[in-house]
């Protein structure tokens, strides 16, 4: 049985001798190795079975620490890292050759981010590696935001998860980089675009998949549950499938013509902060209960609803 603890030193001592743990961070759990070891990155593919041409975030403890292994840090960038790190925001920068173009899937830039929970910044302060950690789940399924789902789906594949609590924001970073000086929108995340231009103006956006990803989570299909989604007006969508055993994902109201206990509110207060939080832990909920299809409709598109929207989208696109 696999190790859940709060010890950093375990953490620390196990990364060092080349294994992968799970960490906490504020936004999901990650599958975490040392970011400069191609071994050790191969280990988190297999665990993970990612496909390698999807590129990994890159976790450090500093800015200076991100100096060393990227080869410049744009006026812009700084601007950003300057506001909202430790804090759901990553930057794609262009790499030095220790960042192995496996991390990349061959691309120039590597995604790098400070997180803000306590106990890994502090554990990224006792390495002498960054840590590449995506999300602690198989691939393409829903991403973890407690100890509970790491180690229901990777405890057998992992010697330790240090011990953080539930994630306080519960959806991934904003991702944000700087082609040809523009800042270009990569990922909608943990910081909402508003907010980045706020401090830097103007972001491009980008279409939000490809079967190639230039960074990380722009699959078209992601985040899925096993169960059905499908996206629409949800008294509609109750009607059309009435013969059915129904689950509901809501923004913020439960609905009559279902059970309350096949029905989860991401909100009931329509915060979409509290939302984002809980949508992983939701969409997890409902697809452990013996249910044929989940419906749920969009939440308001603004804020940290167009990243919602966006996960929500692709939950659900492998169905249509």
């Amino acid at each position: 049985m696999p190790i859940i603890d709060p010890t950093i030193l375990k953490a620390q001592q196990l990364l060092t001798a080349g294994k992968v743990v799970a960490i906490p961070t504020e936004t999901v759990y990650g599958l975490a190795g040392n970011a400069y070891n191609e071994d050790v990155i191969l280990q988190i593919f297999k665990i993970k079975n990612r496909p390698s041409f999807d590129p990994l975030i890159v976790h450090a403890s500093s800015i200076d620490s991100i100096k060393s292994f990227v080869k410049q840090f744009p006026p812009q960038a700084r601007q950003l890292a300057n506001i909202f790190w430790p804090g759901p925001l990553t930057l794609l920068l262009e790499k030095k050759s220790q960042i192995p173009d496996l991390v990349t899937a061959g691309l120039p830039t590597v995604g790098v981010r400070i997180p803000s929970h306590q106990l890994t910044r502090k554990l990224l302060s006792l390495l002498s590696f960054p840590l590449a950690a995506p999300s602690a789940n198989p691939f393409g399924y829903i991403s973890p935001t407690t100890v509970q789902h790491v180690n229901d789906q990777l405890g057998g594949k992992i010697p330790y998860t240090l011990e953080g609590g539930n994630c306080q924001v519960g959806i991934e970073s904003t991702i944000i980089g700087f082609e040809q000086g523009q800042p270009t929108l990569h990922r909608l995340g943990g910081i909402s675009v508003e907010a980045i231009e706020k401090v830097i103006g103007p972001v491009t956006g980008v279409k939000h998949a490809t079967s190639n990803p230039r960074s990380p989570g722009r699959l078209e299909s992601h985040y899925a549950p096993r169960v059905p989604l499908i996206i629409g007006d949800i008294q509609a969508l109750i009607r059309q499938n009435a013969h059915k055993n129904l689950g509901i994902l809501s923004f913020d109201k439960y609905y009559p013509a279902v059970e309350v206990k096949n029905q989860a509110v991401l909100s009931p207060s329509s915060n979409l902060d509290e939302a984002a939080k809980n949508l992983f832990s939701s969409l997890r909920t409902l697809d452990q209960l013996p249910i044929d299809v989940i419906l749920a409709a969009y939440v308001p598109d603004k804020g940290l609803g167009k990243a919602i929207n966006d996960r929500l989208k692709r939950a659900a696109v492998s169905y249509f």
